[in-house]
């Protein structure tokens, strides 16, 4: 049964009738290049998600790697190396048509996060990407961020849902494996998978996330 919604926002206007003004520092507070605090934030950060749109079709993804990875070119330049993933390449894809992206960098036991918005350009510049070498192994190419903004951002988000406190971590076991979740969303009712082909493509997962991170 589709939902219909009795309120609907559609202009600034209404918003801005419905929520209160921002605080004048959130305001202040975007700049337009990284300074000393974002670079040493960026550095620090082993994990980012990437938004990126095109054609209304919209992805976020994630990016993670060893403190560091995410190379700081100038005060409004970044590289990100593309590792191995699932070839599916939304996110390049997106950038292709729509240049335009988000980049959201966390740091574990940090509550506060840098949002950062510029222009993207994929890019398989050699020095670049030797500089991004792990284990031997170079990347085939990365994206280049044209910042354009620049803004920390305050905990209440990861506060309230305590993301760093051990308490709040859950056990795996309660869903299923991700090989046995996917298999049976992609199978018919009447045909879900055998267990043998469950444990093949967990297996396989495993390989993969183990032995080709690089």
């Amino acid at each position: 049964m589709p939902i219909v919604p009795k309120v609907i926002f559609k202009t600034e206007a209404e918003l801005r009738a419905f929520i209160d003004k921002p605080i004048d520092l959130a305001v202040a507070k975007v700049i337009k290049k990284l300074d000393h605090y974002c670079t040493a934030f960026i550095a620090r950060s082993p994990f980012l998600c990437i938004g990126t749109s095109s054609g209304g079709r919209s992805d976020v993804s994630p990016r993670g790697d060893q403190p560091g990875f995410v190379q700081i070119l100038d005060e409004n330049t970044i590289f990100i190396p593309e590792r191995p993933g699932n070839n599916r390449i939304d996110t390049l894809t997106n950038i292709i048509e729509n240049p335009s992206i988000g980049v959201f960098f966390m740091i574990p036991g940090y509550e506060e996060c840098l949002r950062v918005t510029g222009t993207a350009t994929l890019v398989g510049d050699q020095d670049l990407l030797e500089a991004a070498k792990v284990n031997g192994k170079v990347p085939k190419l990365g994206i280049l961020v044209q910042i354009n903004e620049a803004m920390l951002h305050c905990a209440k988000a990861v506060r309230r849902c305590k993301l760093w406190d051990p308490a709040s971590v859950q056990d795996r076991s309660q869903m299923p494996t991700l090989g046995k979740m996917i298999l049976e969303q992609t199978s018919a009712v009447d045909n879900p998978p055998s267990e043998a082909l469950v444990e093949e493509v967990d297996n396989y997962v495993e390989h993969i996330n183990k032995n080709e991170l690089y």
